[in-house]
């Protein structure tokens, strides 16, 4: 009804809570002092002059105002430009190229790894080491790490061999997610994972969220209690990582897949471990119902974790 009589909706709800006053609405009185299309085509004309067919709308309007010329406004030309469907980069530069989310989705381990590479402080101003870092992002696992002294493609593509080798998943579907840098989209790392048959993604360029999980647990390494500034060698920070990682494996609990440690969502435990909580809070709902005003807490599952969220 409000379509054919061309009101709103809210039009109608303060009619209806004040029948008797009558229809308020003023509208538009005027009507729009709009551009003919012959000076449209001379804006449009000007527009692609020579002197001005690389600059944007912005710069147009600065140089005829300069001149003492009033052409159109900002918005008008690009209104114009719009309409001749020329609304788009000016000039000799490539536009750029719009990069899709990265949308994946894991519903059980080894199917979905992330992985990134982060600085470890040496004591020597401005020296550190590397921490290459792969996780399962179903189980929140660290399946492998490494410590090394430069960051190359050689020695991510000779850690993600090993590692895929040594647990079975060649050919078996993996995805590999990573950010853009050298390392992680060189050359010989698209060759290891073609030979692999591991399939690549990629964040978008410059967007941190699109390996979350990642920088998530990099944010714990590094705000963990007892985390060194800094360390000797190369030697004492992978010994340092090893035991935060037998922790972050085994005695963290991770909010993100219902408060088990990644060990137990790896190898599906968690299963039992939520059902017995969930037993333990009816048991304590049902020895004293009054202090209970709702149903006790469901200790839910994440059947599937999707990349980024």
């Amino acid at each position: 009804m409000c379509d054919i009589l061309e009101i709103s909706q809210r039009t109608i709800e303060r009619w209806r809570k004040a029948p008797g006053i009558g229809d308020l609405r003023r509208g538009p009185n005027t009507k729009p002092n709009a551009y003919s299309e012959q000076e449209r085509a001379q804006i449009l004309e000007r527009i692609n002059q020579e002197d001005y067919v690389d600059m944007c709308p912005a710069q147009i309007v600065c140089h005829e105002t300069d001149k003492g010329n009033y052409l159109a406004s900002e918005s008008t030309m690009y209104r114009i430009l719009n309409d001749a469907k020329q609304n788009k980069k000016r000039g000799r530069a490539a536009a750029p190229k719009p990069r899709p989310k990265p949308e994946l989705v894991a519903h059980q381990p080894n199917k979905v790894w992330v992985w990134d590479i982060t600085y470890l402080p040496l004591h020597t101003r401005g020296k550190h080491v590397y921490l290459y870092w792969v996780m399962d992002l179903f189980s929140r696992k660290i399946v492998g790490f490494k410590v090394c002294e430069v960051e190359s493609m050689d020695e991510s593509s000779q850690m993600i061999e090993k590692l895929v080798v040594g647990m079975g998943l060649v050919e078996s579907g993996l995805i590999l997610h990573s950010d853009n840098g050298g390392p992680m989209k060189g050359s010989t790392m698209k060759w290891t994972l073609d030979k692999l048959k591991v399939h690549q993604s990629l964040s978008r360029p410059g967007v941190s969220n699109d390996n979350a999980h990642c920088e998530s647990s990099f944010h714990t390494l590094k705000y963990r209690p007892g985390y060194p500034c800094s360390m000797e060698d190369l030697e004492q920070w992978n010994a340092w990582v090893t035991q935060f990682v037998k922790w972050y494996n085994e005695e963290h609990m991770h909010s993100g897949i219902g408060y088990v440690t990644a060990q137990q969502r790896y190898e599906g435990t968690d299963v039992e471990v939520l059902r017995r909580r969930r037993q333990v809070y009816a048991q304590a709902r049902a020895g004293n119902p009054k202090r209970w005003s709702g149903a006790p807490r469901l200790w839910p599952r994440p059947d599937s974790v999707r990349l980024g969220t």
